[in-house]
Parts: structure tokens; C-alpha cells; sequence
């Protein structure tokens, strides 16, 4: 397919932005969405503007803003080829570290917010026989210490293979990313020794790149300094 079109949450920053700008290098069309509307807009600019790359204020843990995004993104481009549910944040460790209120929308966004986005554009994926992506974690592979986040991503991690085991057969691919330790905005300082943005973005272009046969199920990227 010429020209596929790759929807992102997420994408105002970090893994979302990087991979953004991976796939338009790649020839894909860029749906970016995520709440951050300003930046937004300056990286649909940056990566073509209108005709290959357009900017949608969502909220995913908003059912009809899920609704939204993937409308706007069939009305603009005719079709979804490949969807990246990266949307979420993390939490301090501790169960008394961070506010109820915190909490909830932490949950809200990482688990449900990809739920809604999944469910919103699967119709649009069955029909393109495309590709779904989602972020989980290390986090979602073993459990870290009083951390609500690494239960959220196990959440994730479960959401993918459940995605899978429903659409086997279906020809949609459906692959979870794993990262270690990233520097990205989840951090107020900068990480030493951690991955980069592109470096997870390079995985999912690998995961995305393959022949329509394969489907990359997994991929767990740590750094080399990072020892679990």
C-alpha cells in the first residue's frame, strides 16, 4: 500500500513524536493525536502538513474524542492502516506517594484511554487488514515495587494478547512495545544511560516493516546499563 496512514496517541512528545517522524521518513500518512494541541500542530507542520500529516486535540480516556480521531483520520485520508495506542503516563512508587485523584486518571488513561482507542479505530483496521500497536512497559512483564503504574501496564500487556486471540486469523497484526527505561517527559531530569525516543521507535518501525505474514508479537528494548 502506498503511502499507509499511521495513526498515533500519544504524540505530542517522546516515543509518539519520535515515532511520528520514523514513519513519515518511512512514507507514512500521520494522524497525531494528544492533548497537548500546540505541540501538536508544530510536529504535523514539521512532518508535512496537511496532505501527510494532521493534528487531532484528543483525550483518550474521552470515548467520543476516540470517536472523533478516528473519523477525522478517515475523512482526511480514506483509511487507517496502522494504529499506535501510546498514550499514558507513569506515577511515583509508593502506594501513598501520589493523590487518589492522580491515580485515577493514571488508570484512566493507560488502561482505558487504550481500550477506547483500540475499539474505536478496529473497525477502520479489520477493513485495511492493518496493524495495531500498543505501549506497555517492562512494568507490564514483572512487577515493580508499590507501583500502581507497573499494574496498569500489566493491564496493557493482557489487552494485547486478548486483541490477538480475537483477531487471529483475521490477518491483523497486533504487537505490544515494551521499553525499559526511556528518557522522555515521564522523567523531570534527563536519564543516564537510558534509550531514547527513537530508539523505541526504531522497534516499532521493525514491528510495522514486516511482511504482512509476520506478526511481531513482542518487543522488550532495555538499555545495556538496565539490569532487570
Amino acid at each position: 500500500m502506498a503511502d499507509p496512514v499511521f495513526v498515533i496517541t500519544g504524540a505530542s512528545s517522546g516515543i509518539g513524536a519520535a515515532t511520528a517522524r520514523a514513519a513519515a521518513e518511512a512514507g507514512h500518512r500521520l494522524v497525531l493525536a494528544a492533548r497537548s494541541e500546540d505541540k501538536l500542530r508544530a510536529l504535523a507542520a514539521e512532518l508535512g502538513g496537511d496532505d501527510r500529516a494532521i493534528a487531532v486535540r484528543c483525550d483518550v480516556t474521552e470515548w467520543a474524542d476516540n470517536e472523533r480521531l478516528v473519523a477525522t483520520a478517515l475523512d482526511a485520508f480514506g483509511r487507517i492502516d496502522v494504529l499506535f495506542a501510546n498514550a499514558g503516563f507513569g506515577a511515583k512508587r509508593g502506594w501513598l506517594e501520589e493523590t487518589p485523584e492522580f491515580w485515577k486518571s493514571m488508570v484512566l488513561t493507560n488502561v482505558l484511554g487504550a481500550a477506547y482507542t483500540v475499539r474505536a479505530a478496529l473497525g477502520a483496521i479489520k477493513a485495511s487488514t492493518g496493524h495495531l500497536l500498543l505501549t506497555s512497559s517492562i512494568a507490564g512483564r514483572r512487577v515493580l515495587p508499590g507501583s500502581l503504574y507497573s499494574c496498569t501496564k500489566h493491564a496493557v500487556t493482557a489487552m494485547g494478547e486478548a486483541l490477538r486471540l480475537e483477531l487471529d486469523g483475521t490477518g491483523v497484526r497486533v504487537t505490544l512495545i515494551e521499553p525499559g527505561m526511556v528518557d522522555t517527559p515521564f522523567f523531570d531530569n534527563p536519564v543516564s544511560g537510558a534509550l531514547q525516543p527513537e530508539d523505541v521507535a526504531r522497534a516499532v518501525m521493525y514491528a510495522v516493516g514486516q511482511p504482512p505474514h509476520v506478526d511481531v508479537n513482542e518487543i522488550l528494548v532495555r538499555p545495556t546499563a538496565q539490569s532487570t
